[in-house]
C-alpha cells in the first residue's frame, strides 16, 4: 500500500480488493443484471460442459486459478469423467476455506485441496495422485485481463509450466460497445463502489490508515485505444492521508489506479496463448459474442 502510494501516478494491486468482505461483494458483482461476464461465462460453460470434458479427459486434477466462491467449477465437476482431485488457489484463505468445506460436502469422492496462496508468484503444486489423469487449469472470469500485458503473458508462461503435458480453460472477456462496458463496471446499486471502496476500509482496519471513505469517490471508464477498462478512486479535496504512521497528500481529483480490466479479440488471445508456450484448441463464444472460453493444450 505505502509502495502504491508512493508511485506516479499511484496505483495499488487489485489481488488486495478480496479479503473476507471483498470476496462477498465480488460475489454480489456477479449477480448484478449490467454485470454480463459471470452468467455468460456460465452459460458457456453449461451448454459446452460435454465438448470441454471431452478435451479434459477422466481422473483429471484441476488447478483453479483465483478461485473464489468455486461457483463455475461445479459446472465442470459435473460434465468431468472421475475427477481426481481439486486444487482452488486464493489469496483470501478464510474464504476459499469456507467455500471448499461447502464444496467437499457436495462431492464426498473429489479429493479437494485448498491453497491459500498468491497465484501470480511461483509455487510447488502438490505431487499428482497416484492413478491422476491430466492436470488442467481453470481460469475463468478473464481475471488474465486484470493483468498488465507483460504481466499477463507472464501468468500464462508460468501456467503452461506449471501444466505441462495437460492443458488450461480460460474465460477471456471480448472488446464490445463501450456502453456496454461502461455500465457493467458502474452499476446502478453502487456495489462496484463499495468493492472499490472496500479496498481503502482494509487499510484502515490492518494497517493503521485513516483513509475517510467519504472523501473518495468509485471511478471507471473505458480506455478505446486500449481496449481496457480502468478502475479509480478519485480524491473529492486536497487532503491527507496516514497509512502506517507515514503520511500522503492528496489533491482534488487526484486518484489511485486500483484496477484494469482488459478486453481481447478471440485472434488476439490465441497469438498470446502461443507466446506463453500453449497450443491454442477449441474456442467457445456465446451468440452476441460478448465471452469466450478457451481451451489451451500445455
Amino acid at each position: 500500500m505505502q509502495a502504491g502510494l508512493a508511485r506516479t501516478p499511484r496505483s495499488i494491486s487489485p489481488k488486495f480488493f478480496y479479503d473476507v468482505v471483498g470476496s462477498q461483494l465480488f460475489d454480489q458483482i456477479c449477480d448484478l443484471p449490467e454485470y454480463y461476464p459471470t452468467r455468460t461465462e456460465l452459460r458457456i460453460l453449461g451448454e459446452c460442459a460435454g465438448e470441454i470434458a471431452k478435451q479434459i479427459g477422466p481422473n483429471a486434477e484441476i488447478v483453479e486459478f483465483g478461485a473464489g466462491s468455486l461457483t463455475k467449477i461445479r459446472l465442470l465437476l459435473d460434465a468431468l469423467e472421475s475427477p481426481k482431485r481439486y486444487l482452488p488457489i486464493d489469496i483470501s484463505g478464510e474464504y476459499l476455506e469456507g467455500a471448499a468445506a461447502r464444496l467437499r460436502a457436495d462431492y464426498p469422492e473429489l479429493a479437494v485441496q485448498p491453497i491459500a496462496a498468491d497465484y501470480t508468484m511461483p509455487l510447488v503444486l502438490p505431487a499428482p495422485m497416484p492413478g491422476a489423469g491430466r492436470r488442467v487449469g481453470f481460469f475463468p472470469g478473464s481475471t488474465l485481463g486484470n493483468f498488465e500485458p507483460d504481466e499477463a503473458l507472464a501468468f500464462l508462461q508460468l501456467a503452461a509450466r506449471m501444466l505441462r503435458g495437460g492443458g488450461m480453460l480460460i474465460g477471456v472477456d471480448l472488446v464490445k460497445d463501450p456502453a456496454r462496458l461502461h455500465a457493467a463496471y458502474n452499476d446502478a446499486q453502487g456495489v462496484t463502489a463499495a468493492f472499490n471502496l472496500n479496498l481503502l476500509r482494509r487499510a484502515n482496519s490492518e494497517l493503521d490508515a485513516d483513509f475517510d471513505l467519504d472523501g473518495f469517490t468509485h471511478a471507471a471508464f473505458f480506455n478505446a485505444p486500449l481496449r481496457r477498462i480502468e478502475m479509480h478512486l478519485v480524491s473529492r479535496r486536497a487532503q491527507s492521508v496516514s497509512v502506517n504512521g507515514e503520511s500522503f497528500g492528496f489533491e482534488e481529483g487526484e486518484t489511485i489506479h486500483t484496477e484494469y480490466s482488459h478486453k481481447f479479440t478471440v485472434d488476439g488471445f490465441r497469438a498470446l496463448a502461443v507466446k506463453a508456450g500453449f497450443r491454442p484448441g477449441a474456442v467457445w463464444v456465446d451468440s452476441e459474442r460478448l465471452f469466450s472460453v478457451h481451451w489451451l493444450g500445455a
